[in-house]
């Protein structure tokens, strides 16, 4: 499966389907030895894997995904060969995880929008700290660490019968809460169910606006930059935005769940290319619930289905399977 973008009356390849992570023997392999101990005593094999993915993020080659029916962050460890899960017991312990994201550290946070909290760990999911609680959150569901990685932005998706559909600013190392940004509205810098949010490497954040049908962009201190997309069936537009990263040339990716697609746009909102479709059955660039959404170091794309419960994986053409994060096992 190759990804293509419309260039004048050429079709250009740009990413190529490289693989998909469901059950934890995507990543592990069973040694001889396990092997022939399994056989021995009659076990079964163990399997563990993705019920209800939502959010994703990765570095270096780990893919942390959050399940909500589990209750649990999965952990894909690619070069590692190996599978884990997270934030099953206390402290940390996780109720329903959804939005997620990594700071340059390696320190994962994941918003739980039933604790009405986020949760922090280190790389191999040891419990750090928790940020906020139910006195400021109402319904934490999206979450994007800065570029250095000092300020945590959570996003409060609210509800219909409240105001409080905004972003909060923290410091990510104390959860100290800084300041916040945006209400209820139709308005530049006001919102309507946001739902996920990213930031690019000049800063900028960016925030799906679910209900006004549109990504909004700030400053690093929460003013208004500019939008793009509104509602409509055409490329560029959204029905239902969800997921949204971005890349290290700051060019934005953004999930539609009823498009069953993922679009590409430069940082100025331009529209460079879309990819995948709605489908029965889950093969590669087939969705028929997408969510989340994360861009790596390397330029692959992952990509969460929740009704195929799975995470497909695409790179750059220019990328062969053995380079990025494979390398790192070797090292």
């Amino acid at each position: 499966m190759t990804l293509y973008r419309r260039c004048f009356h050429r079709r250009l390849p740009r990413f190529v389907f490289e693989r998909t992570l469901i059950y934890s023997e995507d990543v592990e392999k069973e040694t001889s030895m396990a092997a022939f101990q399994r056989f021995a005593t009659g076990a079964s094999l163990k399997v563990q894997g993705l019920v209800k993915p939502y959010g994703v993020a990765v570095r270096k080659g780990k893919v942390y995904v959050t399940d909500s029916a589990q209750s649990a962050l999965m952990l894909f460890d690619i070069p590692g060969g190996r599978f884990k899960e997270i934030g099953t017991e206390e402290p940390g312990e996780l109720t329903k995880p959804l939005g997620i994201d990594i700071s340059p550290t390696g320190e994962v946070f994941v918003c739980d929008v039933a604790a009405q909290q986020v949760f922090v760990y280190d790389e191999e999911g040891v419990y750090q700290r928790a940020i906020g609680d139910r006195s400021i959150f109402k319904r934490p569901t999206g979450i994007a660490i800065s570029p250095d990685g000092s300020r945590a932005y959570v996003v409060d998706t609210g509800g219909v019968d409240n105001e409080d559909h905004r972003v909060y600013i923290f410091s990510a190392a104390s959860g100290e809460l800084l300041s916040s940004f945006g209400t209820r509205g139709i308005k530049n810098g006001e919102f309507n169910l946001p739902l996920q949010a990213a930031t690019a490497p000049d800063g900028t954040v960016y925030v799906v606006d679910g209900g006004n049908f549109r990504v909004q962009a700030f400053t690093p201190d929460g003013k208004f930059s500019h939008s793009f997309g509104s509602i409509g069936r055409l490329p560029g537009q959204f029905s239902r935005p969800k997921g949204i990263a971005a890349d290290r040339d700051g060019n934005v990716y953004v999930v539609d769940t009823a498009f069953g697609n993922f679009q590409i746009f430069d940082k100025h909102g331009q529209l460079l290319m879309f990819a995948g479709e709605r489908a029965q059955v889950g093969s590669p660039a087939k969705y028929m619930l997408p969510a989340g959404i994360d861009v790596d170091e390397d330029g692959r794309i992952y990509v969460v289905d929740q009704f195929f419960r799975k995470v497909d994986i695409f790179r750059p053409v220019h990328l062969s399977k053995h380079e990025g994060y494979a390398a790192l096992h070797e090292e």
